[in-house]
């Protein structure tokens, strides 16, 4: 990476991650998680946390397993949004999983991704405040609504939870949030910023606003007769994405660092790309330039070429035109039979400003585990998206694993992973 060597042979700039946290549809532990993305079945369902019969789309995929009283208070639990909750929940676990490491904490970072902020909060408030929950009451807001439904709240209830006292930000590029907060965690520790970094994302969605409004802007699949096969990412069928819900989190540290405190190395986080499509809001551009750009830069990045990627944890939305995009960009990149290609939506739908995150640990735990998760409901190949998509579990071969994301307005994040 283009930096000396240090007296023990370890390079100062290289960061690695030592605990994961997830939560999410497709499980909230570790191991919930990776067996059901091994299985390949999706587990989107009919909403059952909230009343959406007002939609026209009323099925996502829901993190049910999820209880907030197993990390929080009843108190807290009242005092925070759903998708707060899942980021306490994800950086608890990953924080556990590193060894609780016993850094300074005024030199630990907390850098959180978030598309939409308390969304729940804010469907229930607006209802309040209409009289329409009780009339009597009419007009009046509870006094935390706008701490509780403030996107930086999940990265602000992290550091005070555990006195976390360096860089606490808040990352908000849509889709890519979540791969940028671990990349930007990643620049914070190569410049000397923090000595450990809380990194991740979350995204609680499924209310009837958010379903209606995605539902009315055609983005979602129709599939209300089969919700399980409507995610189906790079498929010729596919005609939309499934909403989900959920958070993870990684531990960042220097690999000097983790050596000397003997932590359990999960990874290595190898590169990080970032940049803009200047296209459009909500759309790719045709040729995926700025995506293959993002891909490039990240690879540049890590030192490494095309050749040294053994799999791509894709984007892939299961929306027409931008796995399209996706599919363009990568043979831009890796030409004709490039890497082995996953996306989890297939599994567990589109986490909005969550799903970098739960797929970076995806793309960990496929380094740990050494096999590549398939790609749930493809069944038909788009002759558009010539791409070599997993479809049963595979071998992973040497080499580094990619990981995508791809946003509205034209956010493009890109993260590469190697073995420890």
């Amino acid at each position: 990476m283009g930096t000396s060597r240090s007296a023990s042979g370890n390079e100062p700039g290289r960061v690695v991650v030592t605990g994961l946290g997830v939560v999410s549809p497709a499980g909230s532990t570790l191991e919930r998680f990776w067996t059901t993305l091994l299985a390949g079945r999706s587990v989107a369902a009919p909403v059952r946390r909230v009343d959406v019969s007002e939609a026209s789309i009323q099925f996502a995929c829901e993190a049910i397993d999820f209880d907030p009283r197993a990390v929080l208070s009843e108190k807290e639990a009242r005092r925070t949004d759903r998708f707060a909750q899942f980021t306490i929940a994800a950086a608890d676990a990953a924080y556990a999983h590193a060894g609780a490491p016993g850094v300074d904490g005024a030199r630990v970072a907390t850098v959180i991704g978030n598309g939409l902020g308390g969304l729940e909060t804010v469907d229930h408030g607006a209802r309040e405040f209409l009289g329409m929950l009780a009339p009597g009451l009419k007009g009046r807001m509870n006094p935390l609504f706008v701490p509780t439904v403030m996107p930086n709240a999940g990265a602000a209830h992290v550091s005070m939870r555990h006195g976390f006292r360096g860089p606490c930000l808040t990352l908000s590029t849509a889709c890519a949030a979540g791969t940028n907060a671990i990349g930007e965690g990643l620049r914070l520790l190569r410049e000397g910023s923090a000595d450990l970094v809380i990194a991740g994302g979350a995204e609680a969605p499924v209310t009837p606003s958010v379903l209606a409004a995605f539902a009315a802007a055609h983005a979602l699949s129709e599939r209300s007769a089969d919700p399980a096969s409507a995610s189906r990412p790079f498929d010729r069928d596919r005609d939309g994405f499934v909403l989900a819900e959920g958070g993870a989190a990684l531990v960042l540290e220097r690999l000097d660092d983790a050596v000397a405190r003997r932590a359990p190395i999960r990874a290595e986080l190898l590169g990080y790309g970032r940049n803009t499509d200047a296209y459009h809001l909500v759309a790719p551009p045709p040729d995926g330039r700025g995506a293959a750009d993002c891909m490039r830069l990240a690879l540049e990045d890590a030192g490494l070429g095309p050749g040294d990627v053994a799999h791509i944890n894709a984007h892939g939305t299961s929306t027409p035109h931008n796995d399209t995009a996706e599919a363009v960009a990568v043979q831009a990149v890796f030409g004709d039979g490039g890497p082995p290609i996953t996306s989890i939506k297939g599994v567990l739908g589109h986490t909005i400003g969550g799903a970098g995150a739960i797929e970076a640990v995806a793309s960990i735990l496929t380094i740990m585990e050494r096999r590549i998760p398939p790609t749930a409901n493809f069944v038909t190949p788009d002759p558009e998206t010539p791409l070599d998509v997993v479809t049963e579990p595979r071998p992973l071969a040497d080499g580094a694993v990619m990981s995508n994301s791809f946003a509205f307005g034209g956010h493009n994040a890109v993260l590469l992973f190697g073995a420890p």
